[in-house]
Parts: structure tokens; sequence; C-alpha cells
């Protein structure tokens, strides 16, 4: 799995840690010729918690261990010492996680913000010491408690990226072009279909108006909704983009319409997710300044009978106002939960 491998599903085994057990114990000084009970209690077995954390993009740190345990607690001592509470592991994910139970297939959280957390495993609890059964029948308990069983199971984690705006378009639409001249994302670029094999995200900064994050959806190709092809893994990453922005090539290098091009991503946004389609959509032909591309503009803003905004990812042309229109298409639409629950009911 090669550096900046963009991993998206991920199943790991957690455990957590066992409670100590419970001491049985009584003092034994001079002079006290029936000391009475002083056992403690064990610790509490560490919990394994999972944290959405800002700065996380993906789960690929998670595909190189597959088991995290976390310790358990202390056993309890004489002199009515309570063993020490084993330390939470808390393991990082990515904002926009949703986690299942593998086995039972539940959903246990969906962590959409940074900041949320859950208990994935609970750690068991510290068994009592002979100290917590005394009582005025029962001077002199032998009864203590083992520590409990730490929880484990398996978990699935899947990230949906939480981008606020989608590009979609075919291949050499100008995807990765754009995103890395209106963002802080340097996509690695090349001039063939399916160069981009996974999500890139980008923040943009919207003025004064703050950020966005948009993501670059690699191409689809027909029947991608149907499982084909690489199509539907990744239009999940899209379903709760709020915003699309549609990219069409003014005057494609394969000869094709540029109409019929923006025809067949219709379709297929149409037929994977119908939610998805009736997003607000900005049409954008890109590659402005080849020659013939202000008469392609004119016929597709003709034969859709839409506005269509020009781009050119090469001078920087018409890029501020795309910006702008974006900026203010997310001030109109605003995070509803439709596009919050949108993302974990698609798989």
């Amino acid at each position: 799995m090669g550096p900046g491998m963009f991993v998206d599903r991920v199943t790991i085994f957690v455990r957590a840690g066992d409670g100590g057990n419970g001491c049985v114990s009584f003092r034994r000084e001079k002079y006290v010729p029936k000391g009475g009970p002083n056992g403690g209690d064990g610790g509490d077995g560490g919990s394994v918690i999972l944290r959405a954390t800002e700065g996380l993009t993906n789960l690929a740190h998670l595909s190189f261990q597959r088991h995290w345990k976390a310790e358990r607690g202390e056993h309890g001592q004489g002199s009515d010492c309570t063993g020490r509470g084993a330390p939470d592991m808390v393991i990082e994910v990515p904002p926009g996680t949703i986690i299942r139970d593998r086995d039972r297939g539940h959903l246990l959280r969906d962590l959409k913000a940074a900041g949320d957390w859950v208990v994935v495993a609970k750690g068991g609890a510290g068994g009592h010491g002979n100290t917590f059964f005394k009582s005025s029948t029962n001077r002199a308990p032998r009864q203590h408690e083992a520590g409990g069983t730490g929880e484990e199971r398996w978990i699935t984690l899947e990230m949906k990226v939480i981008a606020d705006v989608g590009l979609v378009g075919l291949p050499n639409a100008g995807k990765s072009t754009l995103l890395s001249r209106i963002s802080r994302a340097h996509p690695e670029i090349a001039d063939y279909p399916f160069t981009t094999k996974y999500p890139n995200l980008g923040t943009v900064r919207g003025g004064e108006d703050g950020s966005f994050v948009v993501a670059d959806i690699p191409g689809l190709i027909e029947g991608a909704h149907a499982g084909h092809g690489l199509g539907h893994e990744f239009l999940r990453h899209v379903e709760r983009t709020r915003v699309l922005v549609h990219l069409i090539e003014a005057v494609p290098i394969d000869g094709s319409d540029p109409v019929a091009n923006y025809r067949t991503i219709r379709q297929e946004l149409e037929h994977y997710s119908p939610a998805l389609a009736n997003r607000p959509e900005l049409l954008v032909v890109t590659k402005m300044d080849l020659t013939g591309a202000a008469e392609s503009r004119d016929r597709i803003r003709q034969e859709l009978g839409r506005d269509v905004l020009a781009i050119s990812g090469v001078t920087g042309q018409g890029i501020p106002q795309l910006i702008h229109r974006v900026t203010a298409l997310l001030e109109e639409n605003p995070i509803t939960t439709e596009t919050a629950v949108a993302g974990s009911k698609g798989s």
C-alpha cells in the first residue's frame, strides 16, 4: 500500500482490558489478634474508544495494525489498596467515519464531527476485595470477586468523506487541475483516464466567508452504478456533499460531444442516488484556453438551457467567480439532517 493511499474501509479487532481481581487479605498487626479484612478492589480494565480527530482524512493508519488491545486493571492488594485502573486506548479516526459491528452488522456510531467519540469495547470492572463483604454477621469474609472480562469484537470502519462540494465529470474533465488551483491539495495529475483512483480532498479558503471542503470524485464510467468499474465505490464519498460542481471539457480530447458527456454523468448520478442528483449543481466548462472553447460553451449553454460558468485551470480565468458562486450556494444550502444521514444509508 503506497504512501498517500486512500483507505476508505478497514476491519479491526478491539479488545478491552479485564478488570483486576479483588484481594483477600487480613490485617496482621502486632497486638491486634484478629485483624479485620483489608483486601482492596481490583482496578477497572481499559476501554477501547474511537474518536474523530481533525486533520485525518483516511483510515490508512489502521490498515497496518489489525488488533487493538487495552491493558487490564491491576489486582487489588492488602492494606485496602485498590488496584490501578488501566488507561483507555483511544484510536483516532477521521471525521465522517461510520463504525459497525462486523458480525452483527448493526451501526455502532457515525462519528460525524471532530471530537465525536464512542466506546467500542468496554473495560471489565475491577472485582471487589474481601473488605467489601464485611458485615456485622460476616466479620472475616473470604469472598472476593474476579475482575470482569473486557469486551471484544470485530468492527468495520467505513469512511464517508464529508465534503461540502463534490467535483463530478468524466475523466480528463479537469477536476484534478481545478482542485490543485483552488485549494491546498496537490493531486498527482496525469493525462490518462482514471488517474484519480481515490477522492482527492482539498480545503478552499472562500475569502472572509470561511472555507469549504471539495472532494474530487474519480471519473465515473457508464454502468458504474451497477457495480462495474471504479464508479460506485467512490460515489459513496459524495453522498454528503451539498453542492455538485459538474465539469465539462469544452473541446474533449477524444472528440466526444460535451453535451452527451454531461448527460452520461447525470444518468450515473440519477441511477446511483436520486437524492444526490437533486443537489444544486453548477455547470462549469473547462479548458477555456483551448481553440474553439468559446463556441463550444455557447452551444452547451443553448442545448442545456442553463447558465454555464467558464474556467481555465491553466490561465486561472473564471476561478474566482466559481469560488464566489460555490460559497453563495453553500450558504443557501446549509447542512440538513438529510445530507448528514445520506451517508449512513448508502453502503
